[in-house]
């Protein structure tokens, strides 16, 4: 969904958008970094903090972007250019979906027990040596993932397999919510290894996130926000001395971030989770520069989560009254819900997403769920 109250937020960097490869300065060791995805959300927005842990002067990197090629070669970029001879020593992730965690075990792997590569003919800050070869920080040192411990679970399981995003499971889901294009359901019987592909592995230890932590990443300390709904135990981050808010997927300037019901949990109500999720995010400061995955930093915190409740309000009010007309299921929702055409990875959110409105409605008791003889479930008024 476009933003029709964009107008609300302001945007301090104007148009400016840092190149793939290159990095542009947020705040004081605070960098802005922009990767490339296959989807039609075509980018994610990953952070550099400047940081010291055990002695050891570099950087955390927040966020990954999906394990291909292009995204490995602008990381290499950034490396050569962009960290003034200092090795990455953390890589902080927000959730499990594979645009933030993909390359986490190559980035963790890549940092552990070394030094930065200074830029060709440059001797390392942090040592003597040939220019063209790491430094060695021992043997012991390692680059350690930080997550919380439901998104590190269910990364490792479906990194393995799927979640709710191909395979059998998630078009007998789909199907069981009216998706009945026999087209569509076999090409997500044939994305059963989707997630696998974006996230090939998983870092075998972690460093645990929780609600209300407080870490300490270089001279500032960030306060770790729990969000839930978009992904199980989605960690945003909030420093109060440089005023900033590392949402992640939870707040997003221009879109509403998905919402979804998925087959490995179909009773579950993520909206629910969500909206109360925006309402703890309220106690943040409203001149809080929030810095998103996708899209834009921007201001205007309170107004956008305000803007958000008022959309999925709106939305409730159109499932709601489809359904008093008529029993509906999920899919014949879509057209109302989503205006533009979907292509098939849209509309596996996109059925998500209805989904998680009508059980909404239905878990609040003010809709009626039934599986008909079809094999469908369909709301209806109660």
């Amino acid at each position: 969904m476009a933003n029709p109250r964009e107008s609300e937020l302001l945007y301090p960097m104007g148009d400016a958008l840092p190149a793939a490869g290159s990095v542009l300065e947020i705040a004081a060791g605070v960098r802005w970094l922009r990767m490339g995805l296959p989807f039609a959300l075509d980018h994610i927005n990953l952070w550099l903090l400047r940081d010291h842990v055990d002695g050891v002067d570099g950087w955390a990197i927040v966020d990954c972007g999906v394990a291909n090629d292009a995204t490995r070669a602008n990381w290499e970029q950034v490396f050569a250019n962009h960290l003034e001879g200092l090795p990455v020593l953390r890589v902080i992730v927000t959730h499990f979906h594979p645009d933030h965690i993909g390359l986490a075990a190559w980035l963790t792997e890549r940092w552990s027990g070394r030094a930065a590569e200074p830029p060709q003919g440059e001797a390392s800050p942090l040592g003597g040596g040939d220019a063209a070869k790491p430094v060695s920080l021992g043997a012991n040192r390692e680059c350690r993932l930080s997550i919380s411990a439901t998104d590190f679970n269910l990364a490792r399981l479906a990194s393995g397999s799927t979640v709710g995003m191909g395979g059998e499971a998630a078009a007998s889901f789909f199907a069981s919510h009216g998706l009945t294009d026999e087209d569509s359901l076999a090409k997500i019987r044939g994305r059963a290894s989707y997630y696998p592909s974006m996230v090939p592995a998983v870092p075998s230890s972690f460093h645990r996130l929780m609600d209300g932590l407080s870490i300490k990443i270089g001279a500032h300390d960030w306060v770790c926000h729990t969000g839930y709904g978009h992904a199980p135990e989605h960690i945003s981050l909030h420093c109060p001395d440089l005023g900033l808010l590392i949402s992640g997927d939870m707040v997003l300037p221009r879109i509403s971030t998905n919402v979804s019901v998925v087959d490995v949990e179909p009773e579950a109500d993520p909206l629910t989770l969500y909206l109360a999720s925006l309402e703890r995010m309220l106690a943040l400061p409203a001149d809080t520069l929030v810095l998103p995955s996708h899209g834009k930093p921007f201001t205007g915190l309170h107004a956008r989560i305000d803007q958000l409740r008022e959309h999925h309000a709106e939305r409730l009010a159109e499932v709601q009254q489809a359904c008093a007309a008529k029993p509906c299921h999920a899919a014949e929702l879509l057209a109302m819900m989503f205006k533009r055409k979907l292509d098939l990875h849209q509309t596996t959110f996109a059925m998500g997403e209805s989904v998680a409105h009508l059980n909404a409605l239905w878990l609040s008791g003010q809709l009626r769920r039934s599986l008909d003889a079809d094999g469908i479930y369909r709301f209806s008024a109660v």
